[in-house]
């Protein structure tokens, strides 16, 4: 019942949570804004990056964990990984650039989608 490789992404995925946050703290304080964007927008974005990642990182773990325990061979765990990490690099990296629709932030967003729907499907299965 180990998560070895799950737990190799989830640290790696961890620390790019608190960069993240530490990002919109360091914006927070520049700004001078204690709550919510202030109307900067690139402090909306910046909350967003964060936010988005927080939304989207735990239940993609969390299947990549029940995958592990289950069994699931680590070659597929490794590149649901990988992905996840390319994804949510990209996803924030577009949406920094731009609000609206940057290509790295349309693939980040497709990327985990694509992840999150295969290790759910590969659980749904692996279950059965």
């Amino acid at each position: 019942m180990s998560v070895q490789i799950t737990s190799i992404y989830a640290g790696v995925l961890g620390l790019w949570l608190v960069a993240l946050s530490v990002n919109v703290a360091g914006h927070r304080a520049k700004l001078g804004i204690g709550l919510g964007a202030g109307g900067h927008e690139r402090m909306r974005r910046t909350i967003r990056m964060h936010g988005n990642a927080s939304e989207t990182i735990p239940i993609a773990l969390l299947l990549m964990a029940f995958y592990e325990i289950d069994g699931g061979r680590g070659w597929i765990l490794h590149a649901a990984g990988a992905a996840l990490v390319t994804a949510r690099i990209a996803h924030a990296c577009g949406l920094w650039k731009s609000e609206g629709p940057h290509p790295l932030r349309v693939a980040g967003a497709q990327l985990t989608w694509l992840t999150t729907l295969a290790l759910a499907c590969l659980d749904i299965v692996g279950a059965l």
